[in-house]
């Protein structure tokens, strides 16, 4: 394995995470190695009347702390989501507050899916039942998808880059490789990264259900996510967050940080072929795939775990899943771990990405893989499937990837940081 020594290195100093199974980076990790499920049925609002009723939905979440009333009110969840999930990304890092950080060197990316899907439907019903004078002022910004980056950047100061992107279910990934780009490039020195999404409406499942995209299974709703399983019938919509604090890797050091991992290799595609349906050769996969082991300078079989996107839909499993035999190999691909870690989360769309860059960044950290729940019949038998319980594990480099309608893809490599 050859470490890229001719660039800037990125490496990653705090998690936070914001999810189904649990509020903080602690609760969602021993979660995940327990194979608890955040799969639930959907007490929102009353979702008797759709064909979906199930979801990953927070419990107990809590801006206290986080963001004044104020900001609060003004605020749609998907911002709150990641503010939370930002400050325990600082705080992991010891930089909360950011004392001693130039502030033109601080930098954020932020991404979303749906962003403020839920302020969009209910400042529409303001509208048409009360008339234009009731609408919020604040309207056009709680809803727009940079408004987390924007709270962000007054809460802490941050004057450099700041920005939102938008890739579908890839959205997280393309967050953290777009803003390890800006650390390498030397526009910045520290960054905070991930996604957000709370897209948990009525519209939202029930235009994704017309799409026959979601599971069914309303009476068993935490065995409804099941990736690479034969029995599978669909992704489970989820909400969250997950920011990862990135720094220069001299710049972590100097200031004694305790680093967790490294970004080593980031690249996205875009498969050109349909706005829902994966490209059936994946191409693109494979392309992005390549391209980031190319950027970590790996070869495929420095690669000791996959986190695979793993949605539990017939089309993305089988579609992947032949995209990595392609990249990989089937021999070397027998004796890789693959985990799936939406088996427990449900797909947290624009977040997704990021949550899983954090699991992997987590594995590294304690040598463990967490399982891929609900998979009681692999359909892929030729790959090495984390299906009964945690595994101990002792590698070095984890491959993440994460693909998302409209043909997005995005793949990055983390490793085990060598100083």
């Amino acid at each position: 394995m050859e470490l890229r020594t001719d660039r800037r290195r990125v490496v990653v100093t705090g998690c936070g995470v914001v999810s189904p199974v649990g509020n903080t980076t602690a609760d969602f990790w021993a979660a995940l190695l327990a194979g608890r499920s955040g799969v639930r049925a959907l007490s929102r609002f009353d979702a008797s009347g759709l064909p979906v009723r199930i979801g990953g939905d927070l419990t107990g979440f809590d801006t206290t702390g986080h963001l004044t009333p104020q900001d609060a009110r003004r605020s749609d969840a998907f911002t709150q989501y990641a503010v939370v999930a930002a400050a325990q990304a600082l705080r992991a890092a010891g930089l909360e507050p950011p004392a001693g950080i130039d502030p033109y060197r601080f930098a954020a990316v932020i991404g979303s899916g749906y962003g403020a899907a839920p302020a969009i439907q209910q400042q529409y019903d303001v509208l048409k039942e009360h008339g234009p004078r009731r609408v919020s002022p604040y309207h056009s910004v709680l809803t727009a998808i940079d408004h987390p980056t924007s709270l962000l950047s007054i809460k802490y100061g941050i004057a450099g880059p700041s920005h939102a992107v938008s890739a579908a279910c890839a959205t997280g990934a393309v967050a953290i490789g777009e803003a390890a780009a800006l650390i390498r490039s030397g526009r910045a020195d520290l960054a905070l990264a991930g996604g957000t999404d709370d897209s948990l409406t009525a519209v939202d499942l029930a235009g994704t259900a017309n799409a026959r995209a979601l599971s069914r299974r309303n009476d068993d709703p935490e065995g409804a996510s099941r990736p690479f399983d034969r029995d599978r019938d669909g992704f489970v919509m989820s909400v969250g967050a997950t920011v990862l604090a990135l720094e220069e890797a001299g710049h972590a050091e100097r200031r004694g940080a305790r680093i967790l991992a490294e970004v080593a290799g980031y690249a996205a595609t875009t498969d050109a072929h349909h706005a829902t349906a994966p490209d059936p050769t994946g191409a693109g996969a494979v392309r992005a795939m390549r391209g980031a082991l190319a950027d970590a300078g790996c070869a495929p079989e420095d690669v000791g775990q996959i986190s695979a996107h793993g949605t539990g839909t017939v089309l993305n499993d089988r579609i992947e899943a032949a995209a990595l035999r392609e990249v990989f190999g089937s021999d070397h691909l027998r004796r890789t771990p693959v985990t799936a870690v939406k088996s427990m989360t449900g797909h947290m769309l624009g977040a997704s990405g990021a949550a899983e860059a954090a699991a992997a960044v987590l594995s590294l950290r304690d040598r463990r893989i967490p399982p891929i729940r609900n998979c009681d019949h692999p359909d892929e038998e030729d790959l090495d499937l984390v299906v009964k319980g945690a595994r101990d594990w002792d590698g070095d480099v984890v491959l993440s990837n994460s693909f998302g309608f409209g043909g997005h893809n995005a793949v990055l490599v983390l490793k085990r940081h060598a100083a």
